[in-house]
């Protein structure tokens, strides 16, 4: 997998060793213009693809465990509409999950967010506003978003958070610093899918069902209508294939809370 560090590295000693040629002939400035632009490239795939782990390392999976486990992850909630129907569903099918919420929404349905906990599944960071621009802040404006929601989920659940999933799976040096500093762990998915795109509920249930397997994590949302029918039948597709939903924790052997 490429790194930051020695992407950057290369680049600068590719562009020196250029600049040395330059002394003896004339070196185009395409040639400049074309490692630019490869160097740019590389660090916009690494920002947004985040099981490259360009940034930082995130856990995705773990395909060296022996129980037929997958984990399912729900990102953005919670919801008041679609939340409660996600919780009903999983307590039907006696399955676990993992819920990664936005500070703002925790804020205006504390309740809701007791009952994901109350009801065994495990919470974590998913950012306190979830704004677009999210991808631009400095790491001021990071540490004070992660900060924020964990000082509030403290003060409801009394659980201090130590996961954490990046707003729209975007990684870049201000996060990767701000992480570090928590002392988070960043998780990703090697399953997504893309339940808010406009692929209709059988096309993103088949997207999950035509790769899932044991150690997968799995992304969906608990936002929308779509998502909780997907829902639906992919806990019976599971059920069939002898797979069981736990949370991000249990599949990866890691600690959810300091």
């Amino acid at each position: 997998m490429l790194r930051r560090k020695t992407v950057n590295t290369v680049f600068i000693l590719l562009t020196v060793l250029l600049l040395g040629l330059s002394f003896f002939t004339v070196v185009p400035l395409i040639v400049y213009f074309l490692f630019f632009f490869f160097w740019l490239l590389i660090t916009i795939c690494g920002s947004f693809f985040i099981r490259w782990n360009y940034h930082y390392k995130s856990l995705h999976s773990n395909k060296n465990i022996t129980n037929n486990f997958v984990a399912i992850t729900f990102d953005d909630g919670p919801h008041p509409q679609y939340t409660p129907q996600v919780l009903n569903l999983l307590k039907k099918h006696n399955a676990k999950a993992t819920f990664f919420c936005i500070g703002q929404n925790v804020e205006q349905h504390p309740n809701l967010f007791k009952a994901i906990i109350d009801d065994g599944h495990t919470v974590g960071n998913h950012t306190f506003s979830h704004a677009r621009s999210f991808g631009f802040f400095n790491e001021e404006e990071v540490s004070k978003e992660l900060y924020k929601t964990i000082d509030l989920i403290k003060s409801i659940s009394g659980l201090q958070m130590k996961l954490y999933r990046p707003a729209f799976g975007v990684t870049n040096p201000s996060i990767a610093k701000s992480v570090k500093k928590l002392n988070l762990t960043s998780i990703g998915w090697n399953v997504r899918s893309l339940d808010t795109t406009p692929r209709n509920e059988s096309m993103v249930l088949k997207r999950i069902t035509s790769k899932i397997s044991k150690g997968d994590i799995v992304l969906l949302h608990d936002t929308s209508e779509k998502s909780v029918r997907v829902l639906e039948r992919l806990l019976l597709f599971l059920e069939e294939k002898k797979l069981k939903s736990v949370t991000v924790d249990q599949i990866l052997q890691i600690k959810a809370y300091e």
